[in-house]
């Protein structure tokens, strides 16, 4: 490995560290989850409850709705294999989701067999307001009544018999597992809102429960997430509280956990629309992450033609899966739900999409543990990259075998104002002799971007959720096999072994790495980079900070990666004969010699270009000192 490839890797830290510090924040713990799974499908909950809100805004027995004012609360459960699907009589809209094949963190790691309790009436919200000529009609106010009840469908009815008006609320749970159908039609409310009026008001809050182990892990990857009609997906801040307007109409929104989200999709993109993220107090331990609110408005033909139509998506961030949901998606061919999955900017995302996601598929469905897929993603990696690899290594062993012709040039130009002729004699003779003291570059052009592509697919990929490998029970959190009650500044409460495993690594790949530079370089050059050796010693100790709250996965990965790599260039080394290769250079040099048209190419040839450039110059300043 020669200085490029050195700048290189500080190049790669500083992107990792500055990421890290911009991104840093506490881990408190989760508070263990009490509640329990709610009655079975086709159930109805009756308890006698009067409205106060409503009790308040309804004044007189004329008023639109006024006998729905007050009535039964309840629950209507819908159902399938894959969700659990609550909506309440109060309002007539979804009051909890629990996710039947998935668990919390603190309930798997009790070992309860509880659903993963999504959405809770406790922490979300979500309210429909109509304007009308008289006041507006918020239907949270008011209890429907029960049609058309089926383990997957129901019909929720607020109604007025006395004015003939009517809004119905159709649930359908889709073939798809993951998402709800809902439509919102009207009967006979032409006559009671304004001419002008061609929409509704949708409020949507949600206190985003922390589902995973480490707060700081799973709050860097939870945000509330949108996507403009027509246009890309955006998001607001993972880590500072936000508030903005939408750029323009939104097709849907997304209350985003690190693995899973709750998604409104509309068929007609939604107006006006004005969104807001909230941090939770870290320090507080509420096990909440963050509070998200979205206001908007929606499409509503008051005739009752045609019915305002949306979806709801309840499920895990798994990026195969929301690529499926397009088949099933009121927003058309291309929704993105997959976008809630982040791959990175474009370069990264473009490895983890067309490289890693297929590779990782492929291992998965041979039912490996993930710590060996992680393994075999790694040994793939190393045999892509060895050629270039072997190709760097050996363009420093020649520079090595070359060191002592290099040392007489440097005695030969021992002045400060000869550095650039000693460089042209330098680069000369590599050329002479066929050597490219770029070629070191090559690896790590390849190498960086799969590292930085593999940090944004590994805290994203859910497959590693709760799959425990060697010590770690859990990969896509932190390993901490050494853990304390205390927080203690820049390493918390607890040692990651992975994350030092890693960090162990990476000094004996930095060591062999100054060991191999500090044989191709002169007395100068060594004394010149003496910094840079001393920088490439403390990354590890900035990695251990950084990566030690950071998924065990992730650590293993780069643990695995770095030792694969050591190993290479121990093996490269081992199997290099010094005597034969610079036999071979010798040979190089003599056929370069007895070919005259053989011409300096490369930096030589710019070097050689300059300095006959600043010669030229130099004999025109002394000429016209003469004069």
């Amino acid at each position: 490995m020669d200085k490029n490839t050195v700048i290189g890797l500080i190049l790669m830290a500083a992107v990792l560290i500055g990421f890290s510090f911009w991104n840093t924040s506490q881990q408190p713990e989760m508070p263990a989850q009490t509640e329990h799974v709610k009655p079975s499908a086709q159930t109805v909950t009756p308890v006698k409850e009067q409205s106060a809100s409503a009790a308040v805004a309804v004044k007189d027995s004329s008023a639109l709705f006024f006998a729905s004012a007050q009535g039964e609360a309840g629950e209507v459960v819908l159902q399938n294999d894959k969700v659990q699907v609550s909506i309440s009589r109060k309002g007539g809209l979804i009051s909890d989701v629990r996710l039947k094949e998935y668990k919390s963190y603190s309930d798997f790691n009790a070992g309860n067999d509880a659903p993963l309790h999504l959405y809770s009436a406790k922490d979300a919200a979500l309210q429909l307001v109509f304007e009308t000529k008289e006041a507006n009609i918020d239907v949270a106010d008011y209890y429907f009544t029960v049609a058309n009840l089926t383990d997957s469908t129901v019909t929720m009815t607020l109604s007025d018999s006395i004015k003939g008006t009517a809004i119905h609320f159709d649930y359908a749970l889709n073939a798809a597992g993951y998402l709800v159908d809902f439509k919102v039609r009207t009967e006979g409310m032409k006559d009671v809102v304004s001419a002008k009026t061609n929409n509704f008001l949708v409020r949507w809050t949600d206190r985003v429960r922390q589902l995973e182990k480490g707060f700081y892990f799973e709050n860097m990857y939870s945000t509330l997430t949108y996507k403009l009609a027509g246009g890309d997906t955006e998001k607001l801040s993972e880590m500072e509280t936000e508030e903005k307007a939408a750029e323009g109409d939104v097709s849907w929104v997304a209350f985003k956990n690190q693995y899973f989200s709750s998604v409104l999709i509309a068929k007609q993109a939604m107006k006006e629309v004005q969104l807001k993220s909230v941090q939770e107090d870290e320090e507080a331990k509420t096990g909440y992450l963050k509070n998200y609110s979205a206001e908007m408005t929606a499409a509503f033909d008051p005739t009752g033609g045609q019915a305002s139509e949306f979806q709801f998506y309840f499920g895990p961030n798994n990026y195969r899966l929301l690529q499926t949901m397009d088949e099933h998606s009121i927003a058309g061919d291309d929704s993105e739900l997959e976008e809630l999955v982040y791959l990175g900017w474009p370069l990264f995302k473009w490895i983890n999409r067309y490289f890693t996601i297929y590779v990782f598929d492929f291992l998965t469905r041979l039912h490996l543990p993930m710590g060996v897929v992680l393994l075999l993603i790694t040994i793939l990696l190393r045999f892509i990259v060895y050629v270039p690899t072997k190709k760097s290594f050996m363009s420093s062993a020649k520079m090595r075998v070359l060191k002592p012709k290099v040392d007489e040039i440097a005695k030969k130009y021992p002045k400060q104002e000869d550095a650039m002729r000693r460089q042209q004699e330098t680069m000369t003779l590599y050329s002479q002799y066929g050597v490219s003291p770029m070629g070191g570059c090559l690896p790590m052009l390849i190498q960086m971007p799969i590292w930085i592509a593999m940090f944004n697919f590994v805290p994203n990929a859910i497959e590693l959720r709760q799959q425990g490998f060697l010590w770690a029970d859990d990969l896509s959190t932190y390993d901490d096999l050494i853990s304390w009650g205390v927080e203690l500044p820049f390493i918390g409460n607890h040692l990651s072994l992975f994350c030092l495993l890693f960090c162990a690594t990476n000094i004996l790949y930095s060591y062999m790495s100054m060991r191999q530079q500090r044989d191709t370089m002169s007395a100068e050059q060594a004394q010149q980079m003496k910094i840079m050796q001393w920088m490439m010693y403390l990354m590890p100790v900035f990695f251990f900070f950084m990566f030690n709250k950071y998924s065990a996965g992730l650590n293993y990965y780069y643990f695995i990666s770095l030792l694969a790599s050591a190993l290479t260039m121990w093996y490269l080394r081992k199997t290099t004969d010094d005597a034969k290769l610079l036999a071979k250079l010798e040979e190089n040099y003599k056929a370069n010699k007895n070919n005259p048209n053989k011409k300096v190419s490369g930096l030589a040839a710019r070097l050689e270009a300059l300095q006959k450039q600043q010669e030229a110059m130099m004999e025109a300043q002394k000429r016209k000192n003469n004069q």
